[in-house]
């Protein structure tokens, strides 16, 4: 009973931080995540404004070296003042903590993005290396090595701006020419003169750079192996292999940028000014969508000298009825012919790349089954909050949802806004989250285009579904949030849409496009949502309150009984996904 007492109450991050020096206040909120030395909280300071603070135990600061490391992060990044650059707000300490008060990147990091998507489309890798690339010219003007450039710490905002962050290995020429000695970086992004420590420079931040361009284009890091001795084995020798299906233009930079001689690799002006960078479509801003599918570039754009959230909404309800015949009745328009350019009916692909829905409900089968194998509420003592991981929240879900399929469909809002339909004769429709665009999906699989002032007039009973259904969640539901404006880059969205639903005695199912599957409890509204991408459940209980789980961090410290029966029941309901789909229909079970 003596100390340890003491010593836990001393670990407690206050609720309230307080900066010495400016006297400023901060309100530590939601948990960010955690990693390496730090733990990451919202801060929030007297005027509303939200910073990410990135809090160190002095514990772990016991040693010189770890002293010096934390003080050579904070004075190189407090220096740096960049679009392209985590914005370095302000730090100070109490007697148990370092806080470093940064900018908030809501979007989190491109090894999420990663995670989701695996391999991107050649202008979304095009846009983040130009971002990444301005942020790293002004690193090196300032004659500042990152050392660990790799996706997870390129940061994303709310606006899909890329931002460097964590500058824990960086370090800052003293003299022109020097080359540096120390080991280290991230496995898969290290430059063999730093693995043969022949003494390294500006030229180790082009290679890292090179090593994203290839994993955000193939969907996986170009010397990645199964154990770090051959990893280092195959950087050594220079030994990767560049796909046929990366076009020609990416291939030759990739290859400039992986030079064994760091002497033989182009600076950043000359990738800047490489072919790839400057002959390929651009786009000025990318749509928050991407985050978890392609966008809709169309065939032009992203062809090779190319080759090929905020809290959920609240409680539904039994609805009654919202549609009558009357409303179908004498509707007359007169939309726009099918090939009018105003209707972008070029037709896309509904799952363009990656593993297919089917694929991911399997993996999450498989991921579910490693979880019980390991009998998780058997670990003493179980340590959920371990196992948590802000990180892997889902990036939209069904926010609310309405049956009436017993006539026309059944309706639904995503946590972004975005409304869909699926109708009974199985195609979907969607109005994004602009209020002005309209994706129709047919019984095949492809997507078409239009707006809500001109489509096809085939679709036109379907549209009136579409208001009337859009009106009733807008009237009957609790309000997932208010309209969100257009902007720059909508016009290249597309989002994931609900592929299947059923109903039990016990809840709603759902499954997306992009592979998350929700369950959502009727009897004590909690809600379940599972995304095989990530190994990840989110649960948002009846308080709305939201927490999101690594399935494999659940295997190790253990989950509650009631979290397991719920997953156990999910795992149960999966197979009826993966059912054949005449017995898709009108499945009613306990």
């Amino acid at each position: 009973m003596s100390s340890k007492p003491a010593e836990s109450v001393a670990e407690v991050i206050p609720d309230i931080l307080i900066d010495p020096t400016s006297r400023k206040r901060y309100v530590r909120g939601r948990f960010l995540g955690k990693g390496g030395f730090a733990k990451c909280y919202e801060l929030t300071d007297g005027s509303n404004t939200i910073y990410a603070g990135k809090i160190v135990s002095k514990t772990l600061l016991i040693k010189p070296h770890q002293k010096d490391k934390m003080a050579q992060e904070i004075n190189i990044h407090r220096d740096l003042h960049h679009q392209h650059v985590v914005g370095f707000q302000s730090f100070f300490e109490d007697s148990n903590f370092v806080y470093i008060v940064l900018e908030l990147c809501k979007r989190r990091s491109l090894m999420e993005l990663h995670k989701r998507r695996k391999a991107i489309t050649e202008p979304e890798a095009r846009c983040f290396m130009h971002q990444l690339l301005l942020g790293v010219k002004h690193l090196h003007e300032k004659k500042i090595i990152h050392r660990d450039l790799k996706l997870g710490n390129l940061f994303l905002n709310d606006d899909m701006e890329l931002k460097i962050g964590d500058f824990g290995l960086a370090t800052k020429l003293d003299f022109e020419g020097e080359r540096k000695k120390t080991l280290c970086g991230t496995p898969n992004y290290i430059a063999p003169e730093v693995l043969c420590k022949k003494g390294h420079s500006f030229e180790v931040d082009i290679w890292s750079m090179g090593c994203i361009l290839y994993t955000l284009l193939v969907g996986h890091p170009p010397f990645e192996t199964q154990s770090l001795k051959d990893t280092y084995n195959k950087i050594k020798r220079n030994e990767y292999h560049i796909p046929s299906r990366i076009g020609p233009l990416a291939r030759a930079l990739i290859s400039r940028m992986l030079q064994a001689d760091p002497l033989s690799r182009p600076n950043v002006d000359q990738v800047l000014n490489d072919d790839f960078m400057t002959m390929g479509y651009m786009p000025s801003r990318l749509p928050l969508s991407c985050l978890t599918m392609p966008p809709r570039f169309d065939a032009r754009m992203n062809n090779s000298i190319i080759s090929t959230r905020r809290p959920l909404g609240e409680v539904n309800r039994e609805p009654t009825p919202l549609i009558t015949n009357e409303i179908l009745q004498g509707v007359k328009s007169d939309p726009a012919p099918v090939n009018s350019p105003a209707t972008a009916e070029t037709p896309y692909p509904a799952v363009p790349s990656g593993p297919s829905p089917q694929q991911l409900l399997r993996d999450l089968q498989q991921q579910l089954h490693k979880l019980f194998a390991s009998k998780p509420t058997e670990k003493i003592p179980i340590m959920m909050d371990e196992a948590e991981d802000p990180a892997a929240i889902p990036m939209v879900w069904v926010s609310k949802w309405v049956d009436y399929s017993d006539k026309y469909g059944f309706g639904y809002q995503l946590s972004d806004d975005t409304i869909g339909v699926i109708f009974n004769d199985l195609t979907k429709l969607l109005l994004l989250v602009n209020g002005k665009t309209i994706q129709y999906v047919e019984r095949d699989g492809m997507e078409q285009y239009h707006t809500m002032e001109r489509y096809p007039s085939h679709l036109e009973k379907k549209m009136k579904l579409l208001a009337y259904f859009r009106s009733y969640m807008q009237e009957n539901l609790v309000k997932a949030g208010a309209s969100i404006p257009s902007r720059e880059g909508d016009e290249l969205i597309r989002l994931p849409f609900l592929r299947q639903w059923f109903r039990t005695s016990r809840a709603v199912v759902m499954h997306l496009t992009n592979g998350t599957l929700q369950v959502n409890y009727f009897r004590d509204h909690v809600k379940l949502i599972l995304c095989p991408l990530m190994g990840a459940v989110t649960i948002i209980d009846e308080e709305k309150n939201v927490r999101t789980y690594r399935v494999t961090s659940l295997s190790q410290y253990g989950c509650s009984s009631d979290l397991l029966h719920r997953l156990e029941y999910v795992h149960e309901k999966i197979s009826f996904l993966l059912a054949p789909k005449a017995q898709m229909n009108a499945i009613r079970t306990k």
